[in-house]
């Protein structure tokens, strides 16, 4: 069992940076891929970047590319998604997201395709 706690969202203005945490609970998260997405009211869930198991492959949706980088410290179980120059439109509860593939070098981007979920963190994000 994994489970995944997130950390390090709160209010910000427009322009400014946060830097989000995912912390597993197990030691074998760091052998599966991760992501982040996010989910703002009336929304559907929507993916913002993967990351493979090591690191070596990362993939950020068109609208956060650029601004958002995700990273990941398998020695610490941790994974991050450091944001910048946030917009209102980032507003949103952020989750991160794990893929039972052991040692995948790939990302994954649908909601789907994930198996543990964290509660979310939210974000916000004023004009």
């Amino acid at each position: 069992q994994v489970q995944l706690v997130e950390s390090g969202g709160g209010l910000v203005q427009a322009g400014g940076s946060l830097r989000l945490s995912c912390a597993a609970s197990n030691p074998t998260f760091s052998t599966y891929p991760m992501g982040w997405f996010r989910q703002a009211p009336g929304k559907e869930r929507e993916f913002v970047s993967g990351i493979s198991w090591n690191g070596g492959s990362t993939y950020s949706t068109d609208s956060v590319k650029g601004r958002f980088t995700i990273s990941r410290d398998n020695a610490k179980n941790m994974v991050y998604l450091q944001m910048n120059s946030l917009k209102p439109e980032d507003t949103a509860v952020y989750y991160c997201a794990a893929k039972i593939a052991r040692y995948s070098g790939e990302y994954y981007y649908e909601v789907s395709d994930y198996h543990y979920w964290g509660q979310g963190t939210q974000v916000t994000v004023s004009s």
